[in-house]
């Protein structure tokens, strides 16, 4: 499988994002969609056609027949289904939500909404006299 991103040196990237998987056979197809399914950010699939479909992808079926993902296109309100002999390859063309310093954030964002709870309720109680 062709990963066309540019590599990093810093050991603690580990985000699919910016990267771009062209299979070279069915078994490549399958992991490229498996790290697409686990990504917590869009991806754009190029089809064989030319069309270049951009969503989060959030279903797949894997089976000898007919294995096919589904995507909520970023563009389109409905559910689009793609085959898998369809796919010429994904891209992680969106934000890594999962990637990076995500709990340190969401730890800050919740402890500054915790300070501001706190000092509204003291301002509240100040108010009607109870401080």
């Amino acid at each position: 499988m062709t990963d066309t991103k540019n590599h990093t040196s810093d050991p603690t990237s580990c985000s699919l994002q910016g990267r771009v998987f062209s299979p070279q056979s069915l078994s490549e197809l399958a992991d490229a969609i498996e790290l697409a399914f686990d990504y917590r950010g869009d991806v754009s699939i190029a089809l064989k056609s030319g069309e270049v479909i951009s969503g989060y992808l959030f279903n797949r079926e894997v089976n000898a027949e007919c294995s096919w993902v589904e995507m909520f296109p970023s563009s389109h309100p409905e559910v689009r289904r793609v085959q898998y002999d369809e796919v010429a390859s994904i891209a992680f063309t969106g934000e890594d939500t999962a990637s990076g310093k995500s709990w340190d954030t969401w730890v800050t964002k919740k402890e500054s909404e915790r300070k501001m709870d706190a000092a509204r309720v003291a301002s509240e109680a100040h108010a009607r006299g109870h401080l």
